[in-house]
């Protein structure tokens, strides 16, 4: 039988797996997981808060993965091709897996914001980032949830190596 999560026992991750210099923006977003403590395996959810000034990534698309998200509180802008959107409490914005439009939320405000994000799971997910020579994708024969399957590369493919 399910049972209702304790996030307040969950681990808190802050930060992102970036490699240097790229993780700059993002050192001070904190995020709890509950899709592990759910027992789930098809949808990753997240919730995200983002302290004045962080960014919750760099922008970036996914070949292979639906997101969703949902302002819980504070103000974000959204970041994609198309410009800029500011985003409260209460609104929603989905970015569609295969829209070669990169995205991400920037806190521009004083007061911490948070947002759940929802995805599907798909080991095999790959992307790129816009504005950076990085792309996102997993390492030969494995999967993006093993410990060692997820990877960073440069646009033409050179492995960037972990810190």
């Amino acid at each position: 039988m399910a049972k209702k999560l304790d996030l307040s026992a969950l681990p808190e991750r802050i930060g992102s797996r970036y490699p240097k210099p790229f993780d700059a923006p993002c050192q001070t977003r904190r995020a709890l997981s509950l899709t592990d403590a759910a027992g789930l395996s098809l949808i990753g959810v997240n919730i995200v808060t983002l302290p004045p000034g962080a960014w919750a990534s760099q922008r970036h698309w996914h070949r292979k993965e639906d997101e969703f998200v949902y302002m819980l509180e504070g103000s974000l802008i959204r970041v994609t091709d198309d410009g800029e959107e500011e985003l409260n409490a209460g609104d929603a914005i989905g970015f569609p897996a295969g829209k070669e439009d990169g995205h991400h939320l920037v806190n521009r405000s004083d007061h911490d914001a948070r947002f759940l994000v929802v995805s599907n799971r798909d080991g095999t997910d790959s992307g790129e980032y816009s504005d950076i020579d990085m792309r996102f994708g997993c390492l030969p024969g494995k999967n993006r949830y093993q410990a060692d399957g997820w990877a960073y590369f440069r646009k033409d493919g050179t492995l960037i190596p972990r810190d």
